[in-house]
């Protein structure tokens, strides 16, 4: 029988169980007593924070990182988002990918207008006297390194925070970072 889990990844953490280079980390395993050969279901950023899903079934690992799969991430961005920036995230901006440029596919990208609930983080921002910031959603079917930090950057309003909040039809909802909830499977 496989397991699952739904877990609110804290600021700081690794998406892994094992590092092997000398450098202390967290890790993803110091938050539950997962059962052996649990795998967390694509990644976030060691700075990055939000819904991870974790399986000990391949197969459905496969279905969630399938493009089929919408992924939305809350980005806080430095300065007041324009409607043009967003809609240049829309209609896809070019980012370096593997030291080639790459175009980004057409996402779903809007500007939002209350701060979300996402609770305190782990490590301060910043404070206001840096200047104003601003929130938006982003919603992928695609998913590179650090790709949206890249994006936000590319169009002149670099991540200061991101909350991934959805993967297909699961989401983040009220989880506490460093939350983990068993479930009995993935209705993405």
């Amino acid at each position: 029988m496989h397991h699952h889990f739904l877990i609110h990844k804290p600021y700081g953490y690794l998406s892994q169980f094992i590092y092997q280079l000398k450098r202390k980390k967290k890790l993803l395993g110091e938050l539950y007593d997962f059962p052996e050969d649990t795998m967390a279901i694509g990644r976030l950023d060691e700075d990055s924070e939000g819904l991870l899903l974790l399986t000990t079934d391949g197969m459905m690992s496969e279905i969630v990182r399938s493009k089929k799969v919408e992924k939305e991430y809350y980005a806080q961005v430095d300065g007041l988002i324009t409607e043009e920036a967003v809609e240049q995230l829309r209609n896809g901006v070019e980012i370096g990918l593997h030291g080639k440029k790459y175009k980004t596919k057409k996402c779903k990208a809007f500007k939002l207008e209350l701060e979300p609930n996402l609770g305190e983080r782990g490590k301060k921002i910043r404070d206001e006297r840096h200047g104003p910031t601003s929130w938006v959603s982003i919603t992928l079917t695609e998913g590179k390194f650090r790709q949206v930090r890249k994006m936000t950057s590319a169009v002149g309003f670099p991540t200061l925070r991101l909350v991934r909040v959805r993967v297909g039809n699961i989401h983040l909802n009220d989880l506490k970072a460093g939350e983990v909830l068993e479930v009995s499977g993935f209705d993405v």
